[in-house]
């Protein structure tokens, strides 16, 4: 008789979690990247990604023409990209300041 498969269990994860996690892939370089270091499915935090935006995205759809929605999706994304590289300039500066003068 061939053993028989185990039934997939499906972890559930807390409004907590899913927000720490949501928060993880924004401050990360890769949601990829923070989907490994949770240990979870990529495709699953790309959901909750698409899913967090959903609201936002219709109530201000809502109220601005195409133009402008998209003109603010594009300083967005730009303010993002900007903060990121600020983070990574402290942090040079953080470890070129610590060597020692030669």
């Amino acid at each position: 008789m061939p053993p028989t498969p185990k039934p997939i269990i499906r972890r559930k994860y807390d409004a907590a979690f899913r927000t720490e996690a949501l928060r993880l892939a924004g401050e990360s370089r890769s949601t990829q990247a923070a989907a490994r270091a949770l240990n979870i499915n990529p495709k699953l935090l790309y959901k909750w990604q698409k899913e967090a935006q959903t609201p936002v995205a219709a109530a201000l759809g809502a109220g601005l023409d195409p133009a402008t929605a998209a003109e603010l999706r594009q300083l967005r994304a730009l303010s993002r990209r900007q903060a990121q590289e600020l983070e990574i300039l402290k942090k040079a500066i953080a470890i070129f300041s610590q060597t020692p003068d030669q």
